[in-house]
């Protein structure tokens, strides 16, 4: 009676999620649809300025952020939706503007300093900036304790004289504009608005005597409103000016084509993780397919949440986080059917396995974190959306591949329907679970017997062949950088002509351009050249591919300065990386382990590199993104190995534990983890082929970079951080041990004969 009961409950609990799959299906669709999508996903144009004084003073920065502000003003009348500024170091802004179709004219609205200019209630011109110190609005009080504006005056005389003139006038009014227009702007529609931002007039100001001194704007204003208005008058008067040190556009095309192909490939990706999950692990997949799809959901839903905008390297990440995520379940799984092997029940093996996995889930997925933290905080644009997505993926997985997954879990489990069903809940057949009360043995060991230390060599020899060979290949032909790692401009086109290197290189010659390099695949060609393009001759270049080809053109332009700071901040967040997993891993375990773990991480970053010289592919920020991801990933593999590792050396007596006992744990570890580390690498794996199969040529390298990294991170996890931990530990358990001394106040009385015995 007990087991029908149990079925039924099954059963529809089984339908309820199913139902609650469909609902979450249908609400991604229109949550999909809401969110924002950056350049590479809709076209648009992306520009780089750097912010200069023309008068030769320091650009300080607030002078910076009143330039950003008076530029989020400006995009403003631009018509574009949810721009992207972001200040960059001390003196850089960068602005991604979606959606935009005419880069000439957004280049040319951004780089215009902005014009403060004195206005009468008939629009004429009374003063200019000049009148101004630069940039000495502030905020200040009016007589009655009011927020308002303080106006420093340069030139007195001038000041005095206007102000004088304009309050014997009828409507004895100053209005303040800032980028005023003859043919849009007027006092007479606009006064009702001045000080909102439907209108570029910032205050309209009674005058009822001549000032020769600094003056103050009052009004019925907020703290708020002064602040804005103070930057605005700033930004106005600011010598300020603008080059461009970067720029790039992107055709919608590009955009539409991209999304749909990342789209399609990360469904696809998505399906194969879900069949092989029912195949290997039955039941207990299926729950974990639904906590995947529910974890996509969420994902999207705090992404949505936070206003971010959806970048092709998002994608990736959202992607590769699934396969990452996966691994939290699988790690559960494995040590639920290492329980059931010994002999425990269904309900006393999934308690023990929950509780067990729980410590190296959490190492595993903290080291990712800090790495994600790292490159958001020092990488720049589609690192940063990479680095942001993976962040919200950690987070997410936690609360939902552990406690989701484990709370549907225990409430099959608790219905008893599975105990005596083993194989149908997580693929363990039943004659394989050893009965304890007749003191049955264990049946199955993981890899018995299985010395995997055997291969140490092979793989070593392996590991200095692709260096060697990496060495030599960068020696002959040096990296092959993509442009934002070197000075130049790089063009893509696409179109349905014939493309050859002997025409587009005639081209370049007509354009007067100095070629560095031609690749054509199919109807796409990327071309490399040395010059750094301006705003007219990107229009130029961009027009003439057009009319030669009906081409249509991305192109991203990157000067000395971007290419030296590009570099310097993934140096520093590659080292970042390491030396805050080596300090984590040090706290959480020992310092052997983090000897261990970090050296084979710098091998895998140098295997990468070596493989990418060998092949010549290219090295771009995204290559980067995936070297700092499979860091992350790769630790990953490491820590739950040395997550068994310590839990068979605690349970064991120190003074017996010898240098053979050491290996001997080791390589027992790395057998009982690596079906699991072959599980994670396949649920990994497969998005990242699929997505190299049917994914766009943007997110190629970062592709490549990750496959070359799964494999190799496998390999290191136990040929280089298990031998070298092993190593360690050997040797320092074969020291004598020190005698230790002890001190006590207790004294044992010496016997003498005739005294005191």
């Amino acid at each position: 009676m007990k087991n029908k009961q149990g079925k039924g409950k099954v059963i529809g609990t089984a339908i309820v999620l199913v139902l609650v799959i469909i609902g979450l299906c249908f609400l991604c669709i229109p949550l999909f649809r809401d969110l924002k999508f950056g350049l590479d996903l809709q076209g648009g144009f992306e520009i780089l300025y750097r912010v200069e004084s023309i008068d030769g003073s320091k650009m300080t920065r607030d002078k910076v952020m009143a330039t950003y502000r008076t530029l989020s003003k400006r995009i403003d009348s631009l018509g574009v939706t949810e721009p992207e500024i972001t200040v960059e170091g001390n003196n850089q802004i960068r602005i991604k503007l979606a959606g935009v179709t005419n880069p000439e004219q957004a280049r040319e609205q951004l780089s215009t300093v902005a014009t403060l200019s004195f206005r009468d209630t008939n629009d004429n011109l009374l003063m200019s900036s000049d009148v101004l110190v630069s940039g000495g609005a502030r905020v200040t009080q009016d007589s009655s304790g009011n927020p308002a504006v303080l106006l420093s005056v340069k030139d007195k005389d001038e000041f005095y004289k206007v102000t004088n003139r304009v309050k014997d006038y009828s409507e004895n009014m100053i209005v303040i504009w800032l980028d005023y227009d003859e043919s849009v702007d007027s006092y007479a529609s606009e006064g009702s608005l001045c000080g909102t931002q439907e209108s570029n007039c910032l205050s309209a100001a009674t005058v009822s005597q001549g000032f020769a001194s600094d003056v103050i704007i009052q009004g019925d204003f907020t703290e708020d409103e002064v602040e804005n208005l103070v930057d605005l008058i700033n930004s106005g008067s600011l010598p300020s000016r603008l080059t461009e040190i970067s720029s790039q556009t992107v055709g919608a095309s590009f955009g539409e084509d991209t999304l749909q192909t990342t789209f399609v490939a990360g469904i696809i990706g998505v399906v194969l993780i879900v069949l092989f999950l029912l195949f290997v692990y039955h039941f207990a997949g299926f729950i974990s397919a639904v906590s995947v799809l529910i974890y996509t959901f969420l994902v999207f839903l705090v992404f949505w949440v936070v206003g971010g905008v959806l970048t092709l390297p998002g994608i990736a990440a959202l992607i590769l986080g699934i396969g990452m995520a996966v691994d939290s379940n699988v790690i559960t799984f494995a040590r639920i059917k290492d329980e059931l092997y010994k002999g425990k029940s269904l309900p006393s093996a999934f308690k023990e396995g929950t509780k067990s996995s729980f410590s190296a889930i959490v190492d595993s997925n903290l080291t990712t974190l800090l790495v994600a933290v790292i490159m958001f905080i020092f990488g720049e644009s589609t690192i940063k959306g990479f680095a942001t997505m993976l962040i919200i993926t950690v987070i997410i997985t936690m609360l939902t591949m552990v406690g989701l997954t484990r709370v549907l879990l225990r409430l099959f489990v608790k219905t008893n329907y599975f105990n005596d069903k083993t194989r149908l809940f997580i693929n363990v057949k039943k004659e394989d679970i050893p009965d304890i009360k007749k003191n049955e043995a264990v049946k199955v060991v993981p890899l018995k017997n299985f010395n995997f230390f055997k291969f140490t060599k092979p793989f070593i020899a392996l590991s200095v062949l692709i260096l060697v060979l990496g060495v030599v290949m960068f020696c002959v032909r040096g990296a092959n950088l993509a442009i934002e790692y070197q000075s130049g401009t790089d063009i893509t086109i696409v179109s349905d002509q014939k493309l050859t290197e002997k025409k587009l290189s005639k081209n370049l010659e007509e354009l007067k351009l100095d070629k560095k390099d031609i690749s054509i695949n199919q109807d796409e060609a990327v071309i490399r050249v040395s010059d750094v393009l301006e705003g007219d001759e990107v229009d130029s270049v961009t027009q003439y591919f057009a009319s030669k080809y009906e081409a249509q053109t991305n192109i991203g332009v990157v000067s000395n300065i971007v290419q030296q700071e590009l570099v310097k901040n993934a140096i520093i967040s590659v080292l970042l990386a390491l030396i805050g997993i080596i300090i984590y891993i040090s706290v959480r375990f020992k310092f052997s382990y983090a000897l261990g773990g970090v050296v084979s991480l710098f091998h895998d970053v140098l295997i990468i590199f070596a493989l990418f010289s060998i092949f010549h592919l290219e090295i771009s920020t995204m290559f980067v993104a995936a070297i700092l991801a499979i860091i992350g990933y790769s630790i990953n593999d490491t820590i739950v190995t040395f997550d068994r590792i310590r839990e068979h050396l605690n349970e064991m007596d120190e003074k017996k534990i010898t240098k053979k006992t050491i290996w001997d744990v080791t390589n027992r570890a790395i057998c009982e983890t690596f079906v699991r580390s072959l599980h994670t690498f396949i649920t990994t794996l497969i998005p990242i082929v699929v997505l190299l199969l049917m994914g766009s040529r943007e997110i190629l390298t970062f592709n490549l970079a990750m496959l070359f990294g799964l494999i190799v991170g496998v390999y290191s996890s136990i040929y280089i951080a298990a031998v070298i931990f092993a190593a360690v530990e050997a040797k320092s358990v074969s020291k004598p041990r020190k005698k230790k001394i002890i001190y006590t106040d207790e004294y044992e009385e010496k016997p003498v004969k005739g005294v005191n015995c």
